[in-house]
């Protein structure tokens, strides 16, 4: 392989790569065929590929051909370029095609990540190849928190498409928090009216004294997030959405005063939260909180289909129980229920959702702290505070999602430098995340299984905009995403060099597409943040 190939660069790797003779040329002439099927992905490549090189792509035969193969893997794919009859790309589903259809755009260069040809009229030579590929894990996701700080609908959308880009799979969409609501939910009007608005924000870490004093917010109607479930459905990328209970809820409690505890706090003087950290005002654990939120979800799987969003996430960490020790109220529900503490009503919440959830045809999923006092036997766990939770859930039987925050929480510095913007927590390289393992090695086989893959979060405290958000996730959503779609082998034996190689040609595609990532020399001068505080202390606890 030459520097110049593009097959040399593709990321991420593929399972297998055997190289040919020669180029294909794709012209004004080159045709697109899709078989019964394959008709969705083609309408994608002419809309991106097309776009990008002007080539009409039309329909028919010869060129590039699209089809199914039931003998493949549901996302495996098999690509051929041959330099004298031209491209096929078969899936085993619509959805393995897709990934296909990524790395032939790949395969054409960097330009092809363009939204407008840049030289009209120009050579489009692809290189003879033939690529056999299929994704190690079945969950390959990015968890984005839009609460703390709001991304409009046009870039979540652009976030979708750097998701597709990578061959990820899964989008966490994380909607409610403290420090704001963010998704219309159309009989509780006051948790966008109230509960979406802040009336100023911390900039920097929480122990900062500066503040950005605008009011701040924004949310979603419904019609948006039908968008965005049918965007992310055409690029076969399910949505998981969240809605944190029982803590991490001081949003709708100063929308709706009755959900707080409100014989410990006066919780009609609670606003949207305007800080960062875990927050003391948890839901009461009422009949009327049970109802409210039940509502809640009823619109929630309206507008999340099922067989786009099979999974719900429910949050269930960081859930101070000191209100509910104090609250007669509380506690005399845990005498009612016949709880040992205050443990057991959280794990009470999180039972009543699983049962209601499960009724209607979908499965519950929540942060490891939903271990503590008992889980629901059909739950799924999303292992953030290291693996431990992700090792117990699985030896227990639960299907669980590896995303430790030791390793891929992107929000994390990249770097021990001065100079990284608003520094958070532990120092996570692109080479530490190219070498993080999905898999812990003391699980059997067996518990083993039950990993159902991995993803990195992404939490926007000190991430003001998009390109803040650009600043955090890239590169490094490249080194993970080879680490959940190829078959690495062990860390210790992973070709970081081979895979920064490969990187030089990706950052190529990555400049074609807008993304405001973090040069490998470090920060460019503005995106640097001088004299903002943030917390460069490694090993320190997580700042969530």
């Amino acid at each position: 392989m030459t520097p110049t190939d593009p097959a040399a660069g593709l990321v991420p790797a593929p399972r297998r790569l055997v190289h040919g003779q020669g180029a294909y040329a794709l012209d004004a002439r080159t045709p697109l065929g899709a078989a019964p099927g394959a008709e969705g992905v083609a309408r994608w490549l002419r809309a991106t590929v097309g776009a990008a090189t002007g080539l009409p792509l039309a329909e028919g035969a010869g060129g590039v051909e699209l089809a199914l193969d039931e003998t493949l893997a549901p996302e495996a794919y098999r690509l051929v370029v041959d330099a004298g009859t031209g491209v096929r790309i078969t899936g085993g589903t619509a959805a393995g095609l897709f990934r296909g259809a990524q790395t032939f755009r790949q395969l054409l260069g960097p330009d092809a990540f363009r939204r407008a040809p840049i030289a009209p009229g120009r050579a489009w030579d692809l290189p003879a190849v033939a690529v056999e590929d299929e994704p190690r894990f079945s969950w390959r996701g990015l968890m984005l928190d839009v609460s703390r700080h709001f991304l409009p609908k046009d870039d979540v959308l652009r976030y979708l498409d750097l998701l597709a880009a990578h061959k990820l799979n899964v989008f966490h969409f994380h909607l409610t928090d403290d420090q704001g609501w963010r998704i219309e939910i159309k009989r509780y009007p006051r948790l966008t009216e109230t509960g979406a608005w802040r009336s100023r924000t911390k900039y920097g870490h929480r122990a900062s004294d500066l503040w950005d004093e605008t009011p701040y917010g924004g949310y979603y109607t419904q019609d948006d997030i039908r968008e965005i479930v049918a965007y992310a459905a055409e690029r076969h990328i399910r949505v998981v959405p969240e809605i944190d209970l029982p803590g991490h809820a001081q949003a709708a409690i100063s929308a709706y005063p009755e959900l707080g505890n409100t014989d410990v706090i006066d919780t009609t003087t609670l606003s949207v939260w305007d800080t960062w950290g875990v927050n003391p005002n948890v839901l009461a654990p009422t009949d009327n909180t049970l109802r409210f939120f039940e509502g809640v979800f009823e619109e929630v799987l309206e507008l999340f289909p099922a067989e786009t969003s099979p999974f719900v996430h429910v949050g269930g960490d960081e859930c101070p129980k000191d209100q509910w020790k104090a609250s007669p109220a509380a506690q005399a529900r845990i005498a009612e229920l016949g709880l040992k503490d205050e443990d057991g009503l959280q794990s009470w919440f999180i039972r009543h959702f699983d049962a209601w959830l499960t009724e209607r045809g979908r499965r519950l999923i929540g942060w490891d702290e939903i271990l503590e006092g008992g889980l629901p036997d059909g739950a799924a766990v999303s292992s953030w505070r290291g693996y431990a939770g992700g090792v117990a859930a699985a030896r227990s039987g639960h299907d669980v999602v590896m995303c430790p925050e030791q390793q891929v929480y992107l929000d994390h510095r990249q770097d021990g430098g001065s100079d990284e913007p608003m520094p958070i927590g532990y120092v996570r390289t692109l080479e530490d995340v190219y070498r993080f393992e999905p898999v812990p090695p003391e699980l059997s086989e067996e518990a083993a299984r039950h990993v159902l893959g991995t993803q990195a979060n992404v939490w926007t405290e000190v991430m003001q905009n998009r390109s803040r958000v650009d600043y955090q996730v890239f590169p490094r959503l490249a080194a993970f995403a080879e680490v959940a779609w190829s078959h690495l082998p062990a860390p210790a034996d992973r070709d970081f060099a081979a895979f920064e190689d490969r990187m030089t040609a990706h950052y190529a595609r990555l400049d074609a597409l807008g993304v405001d990532y973090r040069r490998p020399g470090g920060p460019l001068p503005w995106q640097r943040r001088p004299g903002v505080l943030g917390r460069p202390i490694e090993g320190a606890p997580p700042v969530v």
